[in-house]
């Protein structure tokens, strides 16, 4: 998959030294939890990234030339009590994880811009404690996965009425299902070849004829 990359960035992916970083953003229902693979806090898009050392884990991110969903696993070890907080009491499932790629300048600066590598929804967490750390490991479903997934919708008033409470398109919808429409034939008698002049005979009685 092509990206567009600064002209920093595709500078340092081609230097004898690469210092990469990554950035992982996870996007709960009332918070957000932006973390990196470093030491400290550190700026980025807007956003503070809190530091996890080499306590952060992320498996290999794949990409194939098919449209295939590929997904991730994504492990903290040693985490905040604030983190472990936020993954009991709040809903994962289906939320947004953004995984991005940056590097630093030989003066240890944050290159312009990272690149998104991976996007993807939370999946399963699992939390695992003990009297010295805790882990949390979490399964990514690549974004892709969406297009694997049947949507079951209907083309009825409900249903339309689900995203546009307020629009009546479908309204007759059930009414035509079964009626019989007549679309280039006759309809009766008065419709037939036969008839007096002007009517049904194809002679206009308004018309001179010589």
């Amino acid at each position: 998959m092509s990206r567009t990359l600064t002209t920093a960035m595709r500078d340092e992916t081609t230097a004898s030294v690469v210092r990469p970083v990554y950035f992982v953003r996870m996007v709960f229902d009332s918070s957000v939890l932006n973390i990196w693979n470093g030491i400290g806090d550190l700026a980025f898009g807007g956003n503070t990234y809190t530091g996890t050392g080499d306590l952060l884990s992320i498996s290999q991110i794949t990409e194939t030339a098919d449209i295939q969903a590929t997904g991730i696993n994504v492990s903290l070890t040693g985490i905040k009590t604030s983190f472990i907080a936020i993954a009991k009491d709040q809903d994962y499932q289906g939320r947004a994880l953004t995984v991005s790629l940056g590097a630093f300048d030989a003066s240890g600066s944050l290159i312009a811009d990272p690149v998104i590598v991976f996007s993807g929804f939370m999946d399963t967490m699992t939390i695992s404690e003990n009297g010295a750390y805790s882990t949390i490991s979490i399964s990514v479903e690549n974004k892709l996965i969406a297009f694997e997934r049947s949507k079951v919708r209907r083309y009825t008033a409900e249903d339309q009425k689900i995203d546009h409470p307020t629009d009546k398109g479908f309204e007759f919808v059930t009414a035509i299902v079964q009626k019989d429409i007549i679309w280039g034939r006759p309809t009766g008698p008065s419709g037939g070849g036969q008839g007096t002049p002007g009517h049904g005979s194809g002679v206009n009685p308004n018309y001179d004829q010589y």
